[in-house]
């Protein structure tokens, strides 16, 4: 198989029972070891097949309109297009990827907060109607350059963790609503629903009371005005776990019967992103540079009375590459040492650092792991979302290359779901996988 950087003519690779991702990885080090070493991805599109099962077994009566932002490799757009679920876009490119793809523009939603005014004719030209809206700057840009637009009216969320405001950075509040109704009227726009956002951090499930609470009030009051209201969009914030799914919908389920009734002709949509492909991708970085340091000394400077010595390693890959998120929020994965190493070998005060010598590129801060050599392997696991985009030019580092895979038990899910090839999947061409290492194959990662 071959790794396609920025070609829609990639390849899947059909895994033989008995292949796991953990043999992919191994065979792509080994390439990679004796080529040049470059970071990698290797993507299991079966897991994106598995999610989506999940969503419609779990929250069915909601359609997922996926977050294109979060990841926009072509091959994880074809199989989400081919699965069904609409797209959520914020720029023209996103929309123009998606378009691509044969998506009805009924399948898709502008939701970027702040416009370009040629983007939102880029919107209308292609058809594309819904899109969000928080205040009336935005409302006058799409009553100008969107003559069929229908506006979800974006409502801020009680998202407070620990005091913070959270979530009110976009969105507007209740009591603005009226005058952006109002203003819509004046304008001739038409409001057709009401999108919040509710973010994966929250623990409140309150918060989601108070937000269909609110999007309700929000329904009756465009009524007053004569708006026919028939979506609600309430947003992303799944983190990909069954079980806060299981969780969302148990809080959500009740008050949706109660404000929004099946029946009412109310579609309920929402945007999830890593929800679909975090857990699909995983990283392979190589340690290109090594640095002993006093542990006394480590990280912030406090004492750890520990008279043996730390490390600091640099990996191919950084904040400036595959690691950007990591300047917003924190990592969520552990990093993995690829070779095989002692049960009772040693472990060390660790950081791990990105190639560009930027005291902001600092990926895990502190950690324990067994003497790693330059050349060695790390693997990062849950790494689809926020990730795969256009890396920095600082340094000059190569984006890395993706593998795609799928088991033929996912393929054989998606046959039974009527979803083959010849579908809307025209770029996936599956290859044999020959992939399956001998013990005579095996390597050593210090090669």
């Amino acid at each position: 198989m071959k790794g396609f950087i920025d070609d829609a003519n990639y390849s899947v690779g059909l895994l033989d029972e008995g292949t796991n991702l953990g043999n992919v990885i191994d065979n792509y080090v080994y390439e990679h070891t004796l080529t040049g070493k470059n970071a990698f991805f290797v993507g299991d599109l079966g897991k994106i097949v598995k999610k989506h099962s999940q969503w419609q077994n779990v929250v069915a009566q909601i359609k997922p309109f996926y977050t294109v932002k979060c990841n926009s490799t072509p091959a994880v757009l074809e199989i989400l297009a081919a699965l069904g679920t609409g797209f959520a876009c914020s720029s023209k490119t996103e929309m123009a990827l998606v378009q691509e793809l044969g998506v009805s523009p009924e399948n898709i939603i502008y939701i970027s907060p702040c416009k370009q005014v040629s983007q939102i004719k880029y919107a209308a030209k292609i058809g594309v109607n819904i899109m969000t809206c928080d205040n009336e700057v935005e409302l006058k840009k799409i009553a100008r350059n969107h003559p069929n637009a229908k506006v979800l009216l974006h409502i801020a969320t009680e998202d407070n963790i620990g005091g913070e405001e959270g979530n009110m950075k976009f969105g507007t509040t209740l009591k603005n609503c009226r005058h952006l109704l109002e203003c819509a009227k004046e304008l001739d726009v038409q409001i057709i629903g009401v999108k919040f956002h509710v973010s994966s951090t929250c623990k409140e499930s309150q918060v989601y009371v108070h937000a269909l609470s609110d999007a309700r009030c929000v329904f009756d009051m465009a009524g007053e005005f004569g708006f026919t209201m028939n979506m609600l969009d309430i947003g992303g914030g799944f983190t990909g776990s069954e079980f806060q799914l299981e969780e969302v919908n148990h809080v959500i389920s009740p008050l949706l019967d109660v404000y929004f009734p099946e029946g009412s002709g109310i579609k309920i949509i929402s945007e999830p992103g890593s929800y679909y492909v975090s857990s699909a991708f995983t990283l392979a970085v190589n340690i290109i540079a090594k640095k002993v340091v006093e542990n006394d000394k480590f990280s912030s400077g406090e004492k750890t009375g520990s008279d043996e010595p730390a490390f600091m390693y640099y990996m191919n890959d950084g904040v400036y590459g595959s690691f950007a998120s990591k300047l917003s929020e924190d990592l969520n994965t552990i990093p993995e040492v690829h070779k095989k190493y002692k049960e009772d070998e040693p472990l060390f005060t660790s950081s791990l650092w990105g190639p560009s010598c930027d005291e902001l590129d600092q990926i895990v801060e502190n950690c324990l792991l067994p003497e790693l050599n330059v050349g060695d392997w790390l693997i990062f696991d849950n790494m689809g979302a926020d990730s795969l985009h256009e890396p920095s030019a600082f340094n000059d580092f190569q984006r890395p290359a993706i593998y795609y895979m799928m088991s033929f038990n996912d393929w054989y899910e998606m046959q039974d779901a009527g979803i083959t090839s010849d579908t809307m999947m025209k770029n996936f061409f599956f290859v044999p996988s020959c992939i399956q290492l001998s013990q005579e194959d095996g390597f050593s990662s210090e090669a």
